[in-house]
């Protein structure tokens, strides 16, 4: 099945760093705001990120994000870790808090075999955008080496460390400005390392966030291995970065992901309550009901059956709840496999229903990007009240154990559905891509 392996990645030399790793990590580049950009390139660090608009710019930035580690590297701010290890990462979320109680998440990272979607060893949940970087192979052999997690995946009841004994003393302890405490220590022991990977080699491993990353790493092992004679089985293209958490932890946290629609040729509110009652229950709230009001009423109604909210620009909000009846294989646009159909698994495909239920489209095709996916359920709404789109849809945040559903199922769900969090750091480790380099995959 899964076949993860040790790292032996460059770091940072934290002698080197009098405030610390925290002084140079960052948030992945495909979450970071325009203004954590600027942020961070004034501060110098090594890795910035890429700004959330598409295009030119965009395509520009991810190609340079990872180009500034040769020339820090040349400076000796890194260091290579020749012992193989796994690199233990817990991280204490203390801002967002239910109730007083502090929600702990334990993972670790490893170097994954990259292995196509196709062999059912890595599944997916949902389907990919367009790739910012056509030729994988020009992108990836710029870089001197992967400095975040390509990968984060969630194999079943994954393996820790027996005994915090067993582990070396943390290597770092830091808190970072979203309210979040991450400690790294190492886990050298090769016993340790063999129960850790014979634990993980008996599940497949869902990937939580990192799906174009990913392939990408595919096909640039793929371009690599052409040609040469005797590719190295065991060389660091053939692997990736990952970070693998508990898929089975009550503690791993999704976020719901808002949609934002604009640019239709037209739309009517009147119009999709009216097509939703076909497959929905239909509940109209108060006229500008407060954002967390609204998601409040979305988290009641789902008791009752998958459930999705849209707010129109004039103020009002209405929940839809997919009625008992709905037979969900007969969807027209859907048309699931009766296996992942049950009232459950449907949630993440009500924003397609209700989508549906819009006025017919004119015969030229709309914009190409008619949406965008939001996390502040707040600040969404205040953007469809001002007219920066046409309707929003609030989700509810779906279940781990859905979304793993869904992908055994051999299902996806709509792009850019989840957000787990919190993210995995850039900069913990830096997994280089040398052909010439063996894995210690045994």
């Amino acid at each position: 099945m899964a076949d993860i392996a040790p790292l032996t990645p460059l770091r940072y030399d934290l002698a080197r760093l009098p405030r610390g790793l925290a002084s140079v990590v960052a948030p992945p580049y495909d979450v970071i705001s325009p203004s954590q950009r600027a942020e961070l390139a004034a501060k110098r660090r090594a890795q910035r990120g890429a700004p959330h608009s598409p295009g030119r710019r965009g395509r520009r930035e991810v190609r340079r994000s990872g180009q500034t580690v040769r020339p820090v590297r040349a400076t000796g701010v890194f260091t290579r870790d020749c012992e193989p290890a796994f690199y233990r990462l817990r991280s204490v979320l203390l801002a967002t808090v239910p109730r007083g109680k502090a929600i702990t998440r334990r993972g670790f990272l490893a170097l994954v075999r990259l292995v196509p979607l196709s062999a059912g060893v890595v599944l997916p949940h949902e389907r990919t955008l367009t790739g910012p970087e056509r030729r994988p192979s020009q992108a990836l052999s710029r870089n001197a080496g992967k400095p975040e997690p390509g990968l984060h995946a969630l194999p079943r009841r994954a393996r820790r460390a027996r005994r915090t004994s067993r582990l070396r003393p943390a290597l770092a302890e830091f808190s970072t400005p979203d309210g979040v405490h991450h400690a790294l220590a190492k886990v050298t022991a090769k016993d340790a390392i063999a129960a850790i990977m014979e634990g993980v080699a008996r599940s497949t491993l869902l990937i939580a966030d990192g799906h174009h990353r990913y392939e990408t790493a595919v096909r640039y092992a793929e371009e690599v291995g052409e040609g040469r004679t005797m590719p190295r089985i065991a060389g660091e293209h053939r692997y990736f970065m990952a970070f693998l958490a508990n898929g089975d932890d009550p503690n791993l946290l999704v976020f719901p992901t808002h949609r934002l629609v604009h640019s239709l040729p037209s739309f009517s509110f009147d119009t999709m309550l009216e097509g939703a009652e076909t497959w929905f229950s239909v509940h109209r709230l108060p006229e500008w009901i407060g954002a967390s009001a609204a998601l409040v009423s979305l988290k009641e109604a789902a008791k009752r059956g998958p459930s999705i909210a849209a707010a129109a620009s004039d103020g009002r909000v209405a929940v839809f709840t997919l009625r008992a009846d709905v037979d969900l294989a007969a969807h027209p646009k859907l048309g699931l496999r009766p296996e992942i159909c049950d009232a459950r698994t449907s949630r993440s495909s009500t924003l397609r229903f209700s989508r549906s239920c819009s006025p017919s489209r004119r015969k030229r095709r709309p914009p190409r990007r008619t949406s965008s996916t939001l996390q502040d359920a707040t600040t969404s709404l205040a953007d469809v009240r001002s007219g920066k789109g046409q309707v929003l849809f609030l989700m509810n945040a779906t279940p781990v154990a859905d979304v793993r559903r869904v992908a055994e199922g051999g299902e996806v769900m709509p792009q850019k559905s989840t957000f787990f969090y919190p993210k995995v750091l850039t900069g913990l480790a830096i997994h280089t891509l040398q052909p010439s380099r063996s894995v210690a995959s045994e």
